[in-house]
């Protein structure tokens, strides 16, 4: 592994205290406050980017009368959504129906404790910062399936099951795509991964780690093409179908919240983080977070959606053997440089993933375009 990760980078920008500004208390006051406002404020501007960015891409005008340039667009539709009637089916576990919104939205929010803004400008620099937030990123698929289960609804309950397969099956590859991250660093802080970035960028190193995380990242919190717990085609909308008003909001933002926790994951991980010259670091990491995004909303408008088999069979036949192949490079790599990765090894690193990814495609069919009887 690297040793010395503090004494390899230069011009980090200064750390702060553990306890900054000073009282424990105060950190976590205002730490949380930064995290539950960048949370609001991201999952807003991702909605109106998103119905921006995909009007562009449609040939269409998009969100553009309630504020300038339609920004209070999100605002307007969340008042809408909050004052609609709060609907609860008859034969529902009505305690069940109830909690499943939020436990779905209160894991996203929790992930953000462990997300770095600068250097030591983090709520809980925790030494198993990956683990936590994989672990806690999870719990919200509970609150889906509750969700679906206890609608009473054969069309919600299909759309919950569907999404914990989905997560069960995805979450293999993002797990093994990490752990190439922690071979690479020798910490599982995100902190630390962010400075041992300070030569280059992971994506770099780790293109191939990079693609995978982003398709099984796509796929585990519901993005087009990947979205069949709310096909509507098939089963409505999957396993909210029977909620409204508030609760439906909680869903909603909820969705959205999974897709600026995936992106700042991404960011941090593979993209460096806070790290950048001149401009101050929240501003890097914010415009890294919306980088991954739009390429979120570019799958989206440019790939259909997949069908059952085929997603699981991308998951087990052709992500999972790719994140294992790369996670044995990764080791080898590290045991053959221990000091670093040579620059010139870079476009090897590239060569290795496009490779891999175009042999791997010809090896294992995942039926595009062909119905498949099993």
């Amino acid at each position: 592994m690297f040793t010395g990760i503090e004494n390899a980078f230069v011009n980090l920008p200064q750390a702060l205290k553990a306890d900054w500004p000073g009282n424990v208390w105060w950190h976590w006051v205002i730490f949380t406050l930064i995290a539950i406002v960048f949370f609001l404020g991201s999952v807003i501007m991702f909605i109106f980017m998103e119905r921006r960015v995909l009007a562009k891409m449609q040939a269409r005008i998009g969100p553009n009368r309630i504020g300038p340039f339609g920004l209070l667009q999100a605002i307007a539709d969340a008042v809408k959504v909050l004052t609609k009637e709060n609907i609860t089916p008859s034969n529902a576990d009505k305690i069940v129906f109830w909690l499943a919104p939020a436990i779905v939205f209160a894991p996203v929010l929790m992930v953000f404790a462990v997300v770095p803004f600068a250097n030591g400008a983090v709520l809980a620099d925790l030494n198993i910062g990956i683990l936590y937030a994989i672990a806690i990123g999870s719990l919200s698929t509970i609150g889906v399936f509750m969700a679906g289960w206890s609608s009473s609804n054969k069309y919600s309950t299909l759309g919950a099951m569907r999404m914990v397969a989905a997560v069960i099956s995805y979450e293999m590859p993002i797990v093994l795509t990490f752990a190439t991250i922690i071979v690479l660093t020798g910490s599982m802080s995100l902190n630390d991964i962010v400075i041992a970035q300070g030569k280059y960028w992971f994506i770099f190193s780790q293109p191939l780690g990079f693609f995978l995380a982003f398709v099984a990242g796509c796929a585990e919190i519901n993005r087009s093409p990947f979205d069949l717990m709310e096909a509507d085609s098939e089963i409505v909308a999957g396993f909210h179908t029977e909620y409204s008003g508030m609760k439906f909001a909680m869903f909603y933002l909820g969705e959205y919240g999974e897709a600026v926790v995936m992106s700042t994951i991404i960011a941090t991980l593979f993209l460096g983080g806070w790290q950048g010259p001149f401009l101050p670091p929240f501003v890097w990491l914010i415009g890294k977070i919306f980088f991954v995004f739009f390429l979120m909303i570019w799958t989206r408008t440019t790939l259909p959606r997949v069908r059952i088999d085929q997603l699981m069979k991308l998951a087990w036949k052709f992500l999972f053997p790719l994140a294992l192949i790369n996670l044995f490079a990764t080791g080898l790599e590290v045991l053959t440089f221990p000091n670093g990765l040579p620059w010139y090894f870079i476009p090897v690193n590239f060569g290795i993933g496009v490779v891999l990814v175009l042999l791997w495609s010809r090896l294992y069919k995942v039926g595009w375009g062909r119905i498949e009887i099993q």
